[in-house]
C-alpha cells in the first residue's frame, strides 16, 4: 500500500506543499500544464527552484502574481510587471490588488470550467470549501458572501489546485500527517493584528493534533491546513511504513528551525502481511 506521510514539524504553507510534492517527484512539466488550464496564466507565474534552510536542500515555489496591464499594451509589457512584485509583494500586500475580489463561486467557476480531470477538480474544490467554511464561520457571514483574502488570492488557487495536481499524480492508496506545528505570536492580517494560529487556522484544524509555539511565527497557513484537512485520513507520530522517498518543500522565512515542509513516499503492508508472502499468493 503506497502512504504519502505529512511531517508538519514546522507546519505547512500552500507552496511549502507545492515546493514538497514536486521534490519528492512530481514532474513539474506535468504540473505546469495541468495548472494551466485554469485559464489564469495572464494572472501569475510559478517559479520553482532549488533552495536551502540551516542546510536541508529542497524545493522553494513562489507564486509572482502580475500587476494588472493596461489591456492595449498587455501583451508587450506583462513580462516585466513580475519582477517588482516579487521583490515587494508580501502576503499583507496581497489584499491590494485586483485579483482579490474573488469568492467561492467565482473560484469554483473557475475550477468546474476548467479542463482538469473530474478528480482534480473534486479534490480541490474540497479544499477551498474547507477555508470558506471557516472564513464564513469566522466572520459571521453566508458562505457565498464571505470575500476573502486567503481565498481570493490567485496564489492559493494555485497552491491548491497545484495540491490536488500532484496527489492524483502520485495515486497513493493513504495520506498520514503528524501533528501540525501552528507557531506562535502574532500576524497582521486584513483586519488588523491577530493571533497566531489565526482564526481560520484553527477552525479548519478542529478535532487534529496540533503544536504550538516552537517560533513566534505563523508556521500554518489557512491554505496549508485546508490542504491538510481535506486529504489525511490519519494523524499520527508512528511511522509504520517503509520510507521510499522524501520531499522538501522550502519556506520563505529565517527561522530558528528548519523552515520546511517535509513528506514521506513509502510503502505499508496491508494487514501486517509481508509483500513478500502477497507475491508468493499473487503467483
Amino acid at each position: 500500500m503506497k502512504v504519502l506521510y505529512y511531517d508538519c514539524f514546522c507546519g505547512i504553507s500552500g507552496d511549502m506543499n507545492l515546493g514538497a510534492l514536486l521534490d519528492l517527484g512530481v514532474d513539474e512539466a506535468y504540473v505546469r500544464r495541468e495548472l494551466s488550464k485554469l485559464n489564469l496564466d495572464t494572472e501569475y507565474e510559478l517559479q520553482v527552484k532549488t533552495d536551502n534552510k540551516k542546510g536541508i536542500s529542497g524545493t522553494r515555489v513562489d507564486v509572482v502574481l502580475k500587476k494588472a496591464a493596461p489591456i492595449h499594451n498587455h501583451d508587450d509589457h506583462h513580462n516585466h510587471h513580475h519582477h517588482h512584485v516579487a521583490q515587494t509583494g508580501t502576503e499583507s500586500d496581497h489584499g491590494h490588488n485586483h485579483h482579490e475580489h474573488r469568492n467561492l463561486r467565482d473560484i469554483e467557476n473557475i475550477i468546474i470550467n476548467s479542463s482538469l480531470s473530474d478528480r482534480v477538480k473534486e479534490l480541490s474544490l474540497a479544499m477551498f470549501r474547507k477555508v470558506a467554511e471557516a472564513e464564513a464561520k469566522v466572520h459571521g457571514k453566508p458562505l457565498y458572501e464571505v470575500h476573502f483574502h486567503e481565498v481570493g488570492a490567485v496564489d492559493s488557487i494555485i497552491d491548491m489546485v497545484g495540491a490536488a495536481v500532484c496527489l492524483d499524480y502520485l495515486k497513493v492508496d493513504k495520506i498520514m500527517a503528524s501533528p501540525v506545528q501552528l507557531g506562535g505570536g502574532f500576524v497582521k492580517c486584513a483586519h488588523g493584528i491577530i493571533p497566531v494560529p489565526a482564526p481560520a487556522t484553527v477552525e479548519i484544524l478542529k478535532n487534529t493534533p496540533v503544536k504550538s509555539g516552537i517560533v513566534p511565527f505563523e508556521t500554518t497557513t489557512p491554505t496549508g491546513a485546508a490542504i491538510l484537512a481535506a486529504n489525511v485520513s490519519e494523524f499520527t507520530e508512528q511511522l509504520d511504513f517503509a520510507i521510499e522517498k522524501i520531499g522538501y518543500g522550502i519556506g520563505h522565512r529565517e527561522l530558528e528551525i528548519p523552515n520546511v515542509l517535509r513528506l514521506y513516499l513509502g510503502c505499508q503492508d496491508r494487514g501486517g502481511k509481508r509483500e513478500e508472502q502477497t507475491k508468493e499468493s499473487a503467483k
